[in-house]
């Protein structure tokens, strides 16, 4: 109990005491936005990185060499905990914005800070609204911006991965960006599978090779999601702890 005690007590402190530096990157922005971006990143990705020690997980990373450094990807991950951001958004080479829910677009300072590093905010259910957020995620990558993305729709605990929503590849394949799928392995045992306890544990983050759409034949292609699927579903049979 003391760890999410003390990692609520940081988040919030957070969230309160870098007000005035959102106004000043925001403000910095207007002459130099990349730069003011990456500045965001990296103090985003620090704090990220402190809550995970605070919450004492021991992270393995495998295949980290093939994401590629300069040029923007599509990253799909299984999901099972709110911590699965935290493990691969402190990880990102460049600019990423993840795709989120949209209720998350109403919490106060958070979702400014989601904002400020180009995270979409998804309404599934208004197809309509869906395809608008999908055609943004297409030019954030056209514009050298990364995208994250969490297929399964939800968190899901089970070890066989849910049926992933095959619309959410369409930013890798409008885009020509290569696919880097990511397993994420045992990140419940942190903190969902005892809320409200965070338990120190050890977690495998596997990236898989890049996978290009148009490399791909024609049938893998027209079920691009199903094939992503299969190549995460075999790290995390390789990468299960016991």
């Amino acid at each position: 109990m003391i760890r999410f005690l003390l990692i609520a007590a940081f988040l919030i402190l957070y969230l309160v005491l870098t007000i005035p530096i959102l106004i000043i990157e925001w403000i910095l922005g207007k002459f130099n936005k990349p730069a003011s971006d990456m500045r965001s990143l990296r103090l985003v990705q620090w704090a990220f990185r402190l809550m995970l020690k605070i919450a004492g997980t021991q992270i393995t990373v495998i295949g980290e060499e093939n994401v590629p450094a300069n040029e923007p990807v599509l990253y799909v991950a299984n999901h099972s905990s709110y911590f699965d951001i935290l493990l691969t958004y402190s990880r990102c080479p460049g600019l990423t914005g993840y795709i989120a829910k949209k209720s998350m677009e109403k919490t106060p300072l958070l979702s400014n800070w989601m904002k400020r590093l180009h995270c979409l905010f998804l309404d599934r259910d208004n197809i309509k609204e869906g395809l608008k957020t999908i055609l943004i995620g297409i030019e954030k990558v056209k514009q050298g911006i990364s995208i994250c993305i969490f297929p399964e729709g939800t968190r899901n605990y089970e070890k066989e991965l849910l049926p992933f929503k095959e619309g959410s590849l369409k930013i890798a394949e409008k885009s020509g960006c290569a696919i880097i799928p990511i397993a994420i392995t045992n990140s419940s045992e942190i903190f969902e599978k005892h809320f409200p306890r965070i338990k120190s544990c050890k977690v495998v983050l596997e990236y898989g090779k890049p996978i290009y759409p148009k490399t791909l034949d024609k049938q893998e292609q027209k079920f691009l999601g199903a094939y992503t699927q299969k190549k995460i579903q075999e790290m995390l049979d390789k990468n299960k702890i016991d």
